[in-house]
């Protein structure tokens, strides 16, 4: 390649790096609807395929069937209970604040059953003092529900701002399901990989994407809804929202609903309501904490899953550096670093030592001996 050749070439990476940051940056005030118009349009795109070969190939009634579709199945199921619960939030927020909801005594009367060996454990690590934890308690769920109710008004006041992404995001679901395989086609070719690694990388991208969105989507709302329909049963306040809650705890893994559900049958058990405690108990175990195992195989499939350690730690990164948002987009980013790295050394031909002592390389015999064995 001759220095002028070098030039333009350089000259021209230098001018794609700068229009494709400039495109991001033109981009990112609307980063959420065009993220979540991409998810869709990947989860939709089956469908979207199906619809084009029943109905003869219309690429555009498909896609306003699919876009139909997901408005309702996805988009008015999620406003509907988006709006219960910024109002079952602004009443949780109004009854600690008027006091009728007092987390501080609820911990005092659980912290009251407990037997005197206890109250000794906890005076030798100096958690004895009650009546502090208890105003720290207070102070905690004041500021929590303050923090949901800031929210709701934000949301309420940004109204403007989230009818424009919606629409947006709408917008470029319908050109994405409709132009998607074309689209996908381009991108595959301008990318200056091989077939192979560009083959395994679009396959790993739709399969985290898909694993993600669908599958454990799919377990924190199956184990958001019964947490909640088994606090409605048991009478506690805010069913709904606690629902919800344990719902996005569900999404992180080694965490779960549990830190919800187990403090509250703990503190039935404490109280005196056993029947409560243990009903709650053998319904966290054995239907919350079955959710999980019956049905993330059957939607994400056991070969499609990242350890859960690295689903974890992404998931809470994701969720630190992009919000909500997060909860996809860190499993993705790791999924795709880790896709990368098997590139160059795809775990099927990583060399495993045998073990015992065959696993000791042999040595070459020697020239000396070896002529001294031939004599």
């Amino acid at each position: 390649m001759s220095q002028s050749s070098s030039l333009h070439y350089r000259t021209f990476l230098l001018l794609l790096i700068a229009a494709s940051v400039a495109f991001g940056w033109l981009l990112w005030p609307f980063y959420g609807a065009v993220f979540w118009g991409a998810i869709l349009a990947i989860l939709f795109a089956p469908l979207q395929r199906r619809l084009v070969r029943r109905i003869g190939g219309r690429r555009n009634l498909a896609a306003l069937i699919t876009l139909t579709l997901v408005l309702l199945l996805v988009i008015l199921p999620l406003v509907v209970i988006s709006g219960s619960l910024v109002r079952e939030g602004a009443n949780l927020y109004q009854n600690i604040k008027s006091g009728q909801v007092n987390f501080g005594a609820y911990f005092q009367q659980a912290m009251e059953a407990l037997p005197p060996s206890v109250h000794d454990l906890l005076a030798r690590f100096d958690l004895a003092d009650i009546p502090s934890l208890q105003e720290k308690l207070s102070a905690g769920a004041m500021q929590a529900s303050q923090f949901l109710a800031t929210q709701a008004l934000s949301i309420g006041q940004d109204t403007f701002q989230f009818v424009i992404s919606f629409g947006i995001m709408l917008y470029l679901l319908f050109f994405l399901l409709r132009d998607g395989p074309q689209l996908g086609l381009r991108i595959k070719r301008a990318m200056p990989l091989s077939d192979t690694h560009k083959h395994h990388l679009f396959r790993k991208f739709t399969t985290v994407v898909r694993a993600t969105v669908k599958g454990n989507i799919a377990v924190a709302a199956s184990q958001g809804a019964l947490g909640g329909i088994i606090f409605s049963i048991l009478g506690i306040q805010g069913a709904l929202l606690w629902g919800v809650i344990m719902g996005f705890l569900s999404l992180l893994p080694a965490v779960g609903a549990g830190l919800i559900w187990a403090p509250v049958a703990i503190y039935f058990l404490l109280t005196g309501a056993t029947i409560k405690g243990v009903v709650l108990i053998a319904f966290g175990v054995l239907v919350i904490g079955m959710v999980d195992n019956v049905l993330r195989p059957i939607l994400v499939g056991k070969d499609t899953k990242m350890p859960d350690y690295v689903v974890l730690i992404s998931t809470l990164g994701g969720m630190a550096l992009f919000g909500l948002n997060g909860f996809v987009i860190g499993p993705l980013i790791a999924a795709l670093f880790m896709a990368c790295w098997d590139l160059f050394s795809p775990p099927d031909e990583i060399p495993v030592a045998p073990p015992g002592p065959a696993a000791v390389t042999p040595v070459e015999p020697s020239s000396e001996a070896s002529s001294s064995k031939a004599d």
